[in-house]
């Protein structure tokens, strides 16, 4: 049986790898939610003719409130006992999109929300996740595994970014890029206590993010998929989420310390293939 405890699994990623982790009833599975009791009806709702329902556990956290997560933490640890966590997985995040369709420059004219939406940005996507691994690393500890998973984004390379002269989402990827150095940060602390740390990019998965885009957004939105297509020739667009998982999760099990992944950033496929 392995423990995991997953962050931001209301929906999208996060609640189907709740979903396919749970499958397996041996598995104990921790969801930290902003919202307990509407993830808590999606959960009996979704998975009402699964089994393995009473292995899922949902908590309250929320990034942005340290005391959340603070009392999140105790709550698992009442849940896991002397078991520990196997796999702590920050996958909740925002995901910007007041930036996800124009230019950084473009935006320039829009101050405040520019300073609103970093100051967001960071504190959910950075120090929410500083104050997670820190409150949750005893319990890791406890783990056999050991193995804490930042979920990232491909927009955090600067490679691609400038091989491709992507322009959009300057932001978030500020946001992601500054979750990678705090992740190699805890992993230079940490390595000698064989706990794993690495980013991992899910690829363009399809959870809905555009789906109230304007003409006008879809249009830029085009733009950014046609360089994706010369980058991946073989790209044909987002994956649907439950295509998505298995493969991010196979690349989890086999990265490991000692093959030099302590730290690192890399993709779905465990290297810096984005797509």
């Amino acid at each position: 049986m392995s423990v995991y405890v997953i962050t931001g699994v209301s929906k999208g990623i996060g609640f189907e790898f709740v979903k396919q982790i749970s499958a397996d009833t041996k598995n104990l599975v921790i969801g930290l939610v902003r919202d307990k009791a509407a993830t808590e009806k999606k959960v009996a709702v979704e998975l009402a003719n699964r089994s393995s329902r009473s292995n899922i556990h949902i908590l309250h956290a929320d990034l942005t409130n340290y005391i959340s997560l603070k009392q999140a933490a105790a709550d698992t640890a009442k849940i896991v006992g002397e078991r520990g966590i196997d796999y702590l997985v920050a996958n909740g995040a925002f995901p910007s999109l007041f930036d996800a369709y124009d230019p950084i420059g473009v935006l320039g004219d829009k101050a405040e929300e520019i300073d609103n939406i970093s100051s967001k940005l960071f504190q959910t996507n950075v120090i929410g996740n500083i104050h997670l691994f820190n409150l949750f690393l005893p319990l890791v500890m406890k783990g056999t595994i050991k193995k804490v998973i930042a979920i990232s984004s491909g927009h955090a390379d600067i490679n691609l970014i400038n091989d491709l002269e992507i322009e959009t989402n300057a932001l978030y990827a500020a946001s992601k890029a500054a979750m990678n150095v705090i992740v190699a940060k805890f992993n230079a602390q940490y390595k000698k206590d064989g706990i794993l740390f690495v980013s991992i990019s899910p690829g363009v998965v399809e959870v809905g993010h555009f789906v109230d885009a304007t003409p006008e957004q879809i249009q830029g939105l085009a733009g950014f998929m046609e360089k994706l297509s010369i980058y991946a020739p073989h790209f044909k667009g987002p994956t649907p989420v439950d295509e998505a998982i298995p493969t991010i999760m196979s690349t989890w099990e086999k990265l490991n310390i000692d093959s030099g992944h302590g730290g690192a950033f890399v993709s779905h496929f465990g290297n810096k293939q984005w797509l």
